[in-house]
């Protein structure tokens, strides 16, 4: 393959899987300006102690759906397709035990799961009622992220894309309906957040309607080995979301100690607008990861390896691109989301958006290469930057640096994360090359 036709399919999968991946991360952001206009701080801090269980279904959505669909399409780079089919179908019976223990969870826990996560009084019971219906709707996001992965990687990068905004586009709509003229508030919320992953299987299901797709359900019996060497290549998938609300149940409680409920609300303006930042970083990561598994599959290693370094600059480009916005503009974005102009709400945030989101091109490098290993069935080193990142640096840090500098140091603590795991990576890389 040329490098010029190899550069080509890397835009058309990167460029549409960004946009994807943007519309996607709309589902939170769209809650959090909404419910900032219509709920106030209290609101915002009950939804930023729900976001974490989210984050956690989304990433076993992401750990079946990218572990499943790598493996898939390494199988058909070796002309296997009866294991391609086995992939597929693992994947979609994993998807259907969990979800079932994720439904139970928001019936019967939502309320203790609600106060272990440190909600109280009036943020308690908007906390609960986002907690169960997300729960109630895991299926959906679960189903619906495995689906986008395998369609992506069956030649279908634009309808995986057009998937992904028009689910985003309806949950922008339904929450301004839902909050203001019926008036439905935290349930309003999180009732269009669990319909628009519906919306996208609608819009996915015409890769089959017009008998596109190449991955069949089968009846298999259980195989523990190859289910686990499948989810062992989407765990770094896992590891990237459920760290990020590990994360955010952390700093929710040492801001809690530090500034409050308003500090909680500050927090999750920026937390927000992380998950967005990450969408794009994540959207270049699942963009690459369909050809670096078929050409790992091929054989094709100069082609693999070109297509990371692709992704590595598109990386450092685009994240200085998105922090120049967060510096010069910290301001207006934070009072978007401030309706109460709340000066000490204010003041935190711009803070934090300068501080936080230095970590930008650390975070964006760590998480392709992470991609990059699992792609290739390195599964270990995938997994180590990913814990590292997510639990094993970054909980630490978060609690060290606050002890000493409050909560300068717990915007700190997310870039000199980034930095190390970034050393790390690359000391990984060079070993595996």
């Amino acid at each position: 393959m040329k490098p010029k036709t190899l550069f080509t399919e890397f835009f058309q999968y990167v460029a549409l899987n960004i946009c994807g991946m943007i519309g996607l991360s709309c589902y939170i952001l769209a809650d959090t300006f909404f419910v900032s206009k219509g709920l106030g701080a209290k609101g915002l801090a009950a939804l930023n102690l729900a976001i974490p269980v989210y984050s956690f279904v989304h990433g076993c959505g992401l750990m079946f759906g990218m572990g499943g669909a790598a493996r898939y399409s390494i199988f058909r780079g070796q002309k296997k397709y009866t294991d391609a089919d086995m992939a597929f179908s693992h994947m979609i019976y994993a998807v259907l035990a969990l979800a079932a223990v994720f439904m139970l969870t928001g019936v019967f826990l939502s309320a203790r799961l609600a106060t272990a996560l440190g909600a109280e009084g009036e943020v308690f019971s908007m906390t609960k009622i986002y907690l169960q219906v997300i729960l109630l709707f895991s299926p959906a996001f679960m189903m619906n992220d495995v689906l986008l992965c395998f369609v992506r990687n069956d030649g279908s990068p634009g309808l995986s894309m057009t998937a992904m905004l028009a689910g985003s586009l309806s949950n922008i709509v339904m929450d301004y309906i839902f909050i203001f003229p019926l008036h439905l508030g935290i349930l309003g919320a999180v009732l269009a957040t669990g319909c628009a992953p519906v919306i996208s299987m609608c819009i996915l299901s015409l890769h089959r309607i017009k008998k596109q797709n190449h991955f069949h359900l089968k009846k298999i019996g259980f195989s523990p080995s190859f289910t686990a060497a499948t989810l062992s290549l989407g765990l770094p998938s896992l590891v990237t979301e459920a760290a990020a609300g590990i994360v955010m149940i952390i700093f929710n409680s040492i801001i809690l100690r530090l500034q409050g409920n308003v500090g909680v609300a500050a927090y999750g303006v920026v937390a927000n607008l992380a998950l967005v930042v990450t969408s794009v970083h994540t959207g270049i990561a699942q963009g690459i990861q369909p050809m670096i598994s078929r050409f790992y599959g091929y054989g094709k290693l100069a082609d693999m390896k070109k297509i990371l370094d692709y992704a590595i600059i598109s990386v450092l480009l685009v994240s200085g691109l998105i922090y120049l916005i967060f510096l010069l503009a910290a301001g207006p974005i934070t009072f978007a989301f401030n309706s109460e102009q709340n000066l000490q709400l204010q003041e935190i945030a711009e803070k934090g958006l300068k501080l936080y989101f230095t970590a930008i091109p650390f975070a964006g490098f760590n998480i392709v290469l992470s991609t990059f290993f699992a792609s290739t069935e390195k599964a270990l080193p995938a997994q180590t930057i990913s814990l590292s990142k997510g639990i094993f640096v970054i909980v630490p840090m978060a609690y060290l640096l606050s002890y000493f500098f409050k909560m300068t140091g717990i915007w700190l603590s997310y870039p000199v994360t980034e930095g190390i795991v970034t050393f790390l990576g690359i000391i990984l890389y060079k070993i595996q090359a």
